[in-house]
């Protein structure tokens, strides 16, 4: 993606601890990870080359360990994904209202063909349809998630007529940070305790089970 919505006041407070080049390399990282919408290398020398860092490489580094995530893959944010997925979930939307509305002078003629009992069928096979589209998942499985936890949180959300999209997922990752867990074992929680949600306050001093588990060392 070409663009992507910065909160001033909500990067300023995360990254007030960091050097200026520190600061830099973030900027530039998320610039990377928004542009390409893949993991970052693993590799820092290569991540170093790519956002034209070079001799920081040691600030690279720390800012991949505190704002990222290490998987299989490569350095993962969380948070970027969420915000990907949210764009996309618009992009597909405005395109499919074009197509609506290129396609409602061409059908128009054919919809008043139609009987009145088709009409009555086709009424009914789009309510239908709407309300799947309503209660549809339309985000994939997060980064650094299992797909056994995934799985058992939208079932969990399915069974308590709850939607799963950019925004509820971006609220679930806020409080999960906040209370210094990783997502993986908030959704956990949730599955475990049948909550509809996740709230910091609601595991205060309890510490994520697994906050380091794909944490290496460089």
């Amino acid at each position: 993606m070409h663009y992507y919505q910065f909160n001033i006041g909500d990067y300023k407070s995360h990254t007030e601890h960091l050097s200026e080049m520190e600061d830099l390399a973030y900027r530039r990282l998320l610039d990377w990870y928004y542009l390409h919408e893949a993991p970052i290398p693993i590799d820092i020398e290569e991540v170093a080359r790519q956002i034209r860092m070079r001799p920081h490489t040691e600030c690279i580094a720390l800012v991949l360990r505190e704002f990222f995530e290490l998987t299989k893959k490569g350095w993962v944010s969380h948070r970027a994904n969420i915000e990907i997925a949210k764009a996309g979930e618009k992009s597909t939307k405005a395109k499919a209202s074009a197509k609506a509305r290129w396609n409602k002078g061409k059908d128009a003629n054919a919809l008043q063909a139609q009987s009145e009992g088709n009409a009555t069928q086709d009424t009914v096979h789009k309510t239908q349809d709407i309300k799947h589209k309503k209660t549809a998942i339309d985000i994939a499985t997060p980064d650094g998630v299992s797909s056994e936890v995934w799985d058992a949180f939208v079932k969990q959300r399915k069974t308590k007529k709850a939607q799963i999209n950019g925004i509820v997922m971006s609220g679930i990752l806020k409080e999960a940070d906040k209370a210094g867990w990783n997502l993986e074992d908030a959704l956990k929680e949730v599955v475990l305790r049948g909550w509809t949600s996740f709230k910091a306050d609601w595991v205060a001093g309890k510490e994520s089970p697994t906050a380091t588990r794909f944490v290496g060392d460089i």
